[in-house]
């Protein structure tokens, strides 16, 4: 029997194929999502989309089955990336359904959904009450008796590109070439649609639709999957290189000497584009981006806001503030005008207009917005019953009362000084505490560092 409560995340679902996750699950998953979102008594259909994995296109299937069963009728874009999902369910105002484990290795799969207009669905908004309806399902199967729904297939990749062309218009920019490394996965599909003309030349790595990632895994956060596209952006004298996950909702990007530009920086480049178009608006950060982000966001006149780790914060947060955009250190970008959702191509484009709009190569603008250094995620396994949060209390401990220190709890531990500070969070799914530090400088950023992970290892060692 599936452990359903071992696949159903904070915010999505997520398992090994078919072990954990298979058709049953997600026809019951189906069925369980028009209930719980009503969806008969609103729109009465669903929209639909899957990536390349050999395994999506049946469990996409399975879940329209789902769905149908019920009398609601759906929508099958067909394959697609999480953020032309999302542009579906804002344009046809329906909630959604993609089949995609993002950047996970080749045997995972799993259903990211959301409300009408993009709105995200995680445990306490729909999640929990699907998991608990897809387990009863599978124990005590019964029959809906309805007249099932139709199931019509839509092709809607024109009109994603059409939209992000219309927020953001490169017809204007100096010519630029640009390596796109989509690592096998969906931004092969995405990428030719929205450049298929224009000032743009795209030179093609692993445009190739294959979820058995013969040549590196979709997931850009790990240096080493960055190596091929840092290669060809020195082999071709390339302006820029861009690589997208596997669902290509997230985009990484490298200057023209192939070095990586943070997150925070591309968060504090696009903050500044949408604040001159919309004055005053807040702007949305997580707890883990630089600095530079909100001092970038004043200075230009907007109202930083300050978020936990994590899309539905993120989202929730925008909703509650109307503001324009939103950045995280994990490459997920969040527009106003795309329902609120993430999209890395959108910021992709952001990204290529503001180097096309001047005469500087790409090291050079970006560096406006690199202001500190940055550890990165660091990770440690903390082992035992309460050790994590033990752990984190005693660094708690040492930093509490020490002059000019500041401690605040809004995601796991934040410690800031005037030149320094760090996040302690817990992940949500394995026994690691992640460390992320940023400092004036790399003398300054190695002593924190090194002085916090002691702290993290001694306590460690002494639970153990």
């Amino acid at each position: 029997m599936v452990d359903v409560a071992g696949i159903f995340k904070a915010y999505d679902v997520r398992g090994v194929v078919p072990e954990q996750l298979d058709e049953s699950v997600a026809r019951a998953t189906g069925a369980a999502f028009v209930e719980v979102l009503d969806v008969l008594g609103g729109p009465g259909a669903v929209v639909i989309g899957y990536d390349m994995r050999p395994s999506s296109p049946a469990l996409a299937a399975a879940f329209a089955e789902g769905v149908a069963s019920t009398g609601a009728d759906v929508i099958d874009i067909g394959l697609a990336s999480t953020d032309q999902l999302y542009f579906a369910s804002g344009r046809l105002d329906l909630p959604g359904a993609m089949f995609t484990a993002s950047h996970n290795p080749a045997q995972y799969n799993g259903i990211k959904m959301c409300r009408a207009g993009a709105a995200p669905v995680g445990t306490d908004s729909g999640l929990r009450d699907i998991a608990d309806l897809v387990a009863k399902a599978l124990t005590e199967p019964a029959a809906t008796g309805a007249t099932p729904g139709h199931i019509t297939r839509k092709d809607l990749l024109t009109a994603y590109a059409d939209h992000l062309h219309h927020l953001v218009d490169l017809s204007g920019i100096r010519p630029l070439t640009v390596v796109v490394d989509a690592g096998n996965g969906m931004g092969g599909h995405t990428v030719p649609a929205v450049f298929a003309e224009g000032p743009v030349t795209i030179l093609p790595l692993y445009f190739e639709l294959d979820g058995n990632f013969p040549n590196h895994e979709a997931n850009p956060l790990d240096p080493k999957n960055l190596v091929d596209l840092q290669a060809k952006v020195r082999e071709t004298g390339a302006d820029l290189g861009l690589a997208f996950d596997g669902d290509a909702d997230r985009c990484f990007v490298v200057d023209e000497k192939g070095d990586p530009i943070s997150p925070s920086a591309i968060t504090g480049a696009v903050a500044v584009r949408e604040l001159a178009k919309h004055p005053g608006s807040a702007v949305i950060h997580n707890l883990i981006t630089s600095k530079a982000v909100p001092e970038l966001i004043t200075e230009h006149g907007g109202t930083p806001v300050r978020s936990r780790v994590g899309h539905s914060y993120i989202k929730q947060r925008m909703a509650e503030t109307d503001a324009v955009f939103g950045g995280e250190h994990s490459a997920h970008y969040y527009f106003r005008d795309f329902w609120r959702a993430d999209t890395g191509m959108l910021a992709a484009l952001h990204v290529l207009a503001a180097l096309g709009e001047q005469d500087r190569p790409a090291s050079e603008l970006f560096a406006e917005y690199e202001r500190y250094v940055a550890s990165g995620e660091i990770n440690t396994r903390v082992d035992g019953a309460g050790a994590v949060a033990e752990t984190v209390a005693a660094i708690e401990d040492t930093y509490s009362g020490v002059d000019g220190v500041t401690i605040d709890h809004l995601d796991g531990l934040t410690v800031s000084a005037g030149q320094w500070w760090f996040n302690v969070r817990a992940s949500n799914t394995e026994p690691l505490l992640r460390l992320n530090v940023e400092a004036a400088d790399r003398p300054e950023l190695e002593r924190v560092r090194d002085e916090v992970l002691a702290l993290i290892t001694g306590a460690a060692a002494k639970e153990n």
